[in-house]
């Protein structure tokens, strides 16, 4: 975490990612940045930043050291504490090139700003009280986005649904703490609790606490995704397959069986969820080296897949590779897509159902399309089994953060209660209660570490 000092350095960095662009943005923050881009800046009739309004826009050039114009720019001005970072905040436009972005930044860090670290203007906004450590999380969601259900989650974090849904069980803890503690130290005047109002609030606390818990498998996927394997035995369509979900010829598909040597990987937005969906190579026995070490990668990535698209050719009867892939799949969440379906069937659902009798059935026609809308819809039901409620009103728990801290002041509430129950005194009472308290308030900041808040922001770009 920034030390006091450093805090009250003045940063900047390039805002905007790198390449070429109509627009490129330097961003500064701190007590000086006004002072420090005046000092590079021109305006066509000598105006001077220290002057200029709140939420201006002020155009002229940026010049370096000896008076040479760098770059055209309007810059804009955000004094504190109405800014990003609730400090004085600039922003200089330029044009969206390497050569005077990099320029426009050199000249500023000569005039005496530091070069930020990896997210410490969202981190500067934390620590000044404009947000808190949850929607300072969500920022980075906001970015990495990869589906409107996405998006719309990350902005209703970022709006501050999970910090209220956290910080009012942590202000019901607080409140019974409170109580606890003023029975023990005014036991004449206040007295103890009744032991059926503090289970009362444990309880109602920890099915709080278990409702976003049941959140949490769905969180993950909406943030990161769901890693998708398409799997089978040669030539029975899994490239095809691949190529009707993200609906464009993306993986090439022949005649001849082995054609997919290595992974072919792909993000597939399936009813607001994001998939990434690895197409893999045909798993049979081979004496080919190069096959084989495909065949090595798909039996890897279908291990560790979160759902499995188990991909057989209908229109003809069972192989033995296809018996001992449903060996391996009985355990795993999975999909059998029966595909060829234009081609007739060879075999029933009912012989397939024998062999895996918990998986869903879908019979496609990758040539056709035929099945590709029930599919979709099998997918994100065994994403999501019908449990959770994705409105744009949704509190959902996205991070494993989140979740560790969920489970640990449930165990502390659930010690709690076990302490009442036996009749022990309350201040034992007391610690699990503040325990539970303390863990919900580290998704907020209210009680974490620095070492946590400096591992959340090193996940952010410069810039940002």
């Amino acid at each position: 975490m920034l030390v006091r000092g450093l805090i009250e350095d003045t940063i900047a960095a390039v805002a905007t990612p790198l390449g070429e662009g109509g627009i490129g943005i330097v961003r500064v923050s701190g007590a000086e940045a006004i002072a420090l881009v005046d000092q590079a800046f021109q305006s066509p009739k000598d105006k001077r930043l220290a002057g200029a309004g709140n939420w201006s826009l002020n155009y002229g050039w940026i010049l370096d050291g000896e008076g040479n114009r760098i770059d055209e720019a309007v810059v804009s001005i955000m004094r504190a504490p109405h800014s990003y970072t609730r400090e004085d905040v600039v922003e200089i436009n330029c044009h969206g090139g390497i050569v005077p972005l990099q320029k426009t930044l050199e000249r500023v860090l000569e005039l005496g700003a530091r070069l930020a670290e990896p997210g410490e203007f969202t981190k500067r906004a934390f620590l000044h009280g404009r947000i808190d450590l949850s929607q300072a999380e969500a920022v980075i969601d906001v970015i990495r986005a990869k589906t409107d259900r996405s998006h719309r989650l990350a902005l209703r974090q970022l709006e501050g649904g999970l910090s209220e849904a956290f910080d009012g069980m942590r202000q019901e803890l607080v409140g019974l703490l409170a109580a606890i503690e003023a029975g023990i130290d005014f036991p004449d005047e206040v007295g103890d609790m009744e032991p059926e109002a503090v289970i009362a609030i444990c309880d109602s606390v920890n099915e709080q606490i278990q409702s976003l818990l049941e959140t949490a498998d769905t969180g993950r996927v909406l943030r990161e995704g769901v890693d998708t394997a398409i799997v089978g035995r040669p030539n029975v369509g899994k490239s095809s397959l691949l190529n009707m979900l993200v609906r464009e010829n993306r993986a090439i598909v022949t005649e001849i069986p082995g054609t997919t040597r290595d992974v072919i990987e792909e993000i597939v937005n399936i009813g607001g969820f994001p998939f990434v969906v690895r197409d893999t190579a045909g798993i049979r026995h081979t004496e080919d080296v190069i096959e084989k070490i495909g065949v090595e990668r798909a039996q890897a990535l279908m291990e560790g897949a979160d759902l499995v698209l188990c991909v057989v050719d209908g229109s003809t009867p069972m192989h033995r590779e296809d018996i001992d892939l449903f060996e391996q799949l009985r355990d795993k969440p999975a999909v059998l897509v029966v595909n060829k379906s234009d081609l007739g069937s060879a075999v029933s659902d009912e012989v397939y159902r024998h062999k895996l009798p918990e998986t869903p059935i879908v019979r496609i026609s990758a040539v056709t399309g035929q099945g590709l809308e029930e599919l979709e819809e099998t997918v994100v039901s065994e994403v999501t089994k019908g449990r959770i409620d994705l409105t744009d009103r949704s509190v959902i728990v996205t991070r494993v953060r989140h979740k560790q801290a969920l489970r640990e002041a449930q165990e502390s509430l659930v010690a709690a209660r076990n302490t009442v129950e036996n009749g022990l005194p309350m201040d034992l009472v007391a610690i699990d209660v503040r325990g539970a308290a303390e863990r919900l308030g580290e998704v907020t900041g209210h009680t974490v570490s620095d070492e946590v808040i400096d591992r959340i922001f090193a996940d952010f770009c410069i810039g940002k």
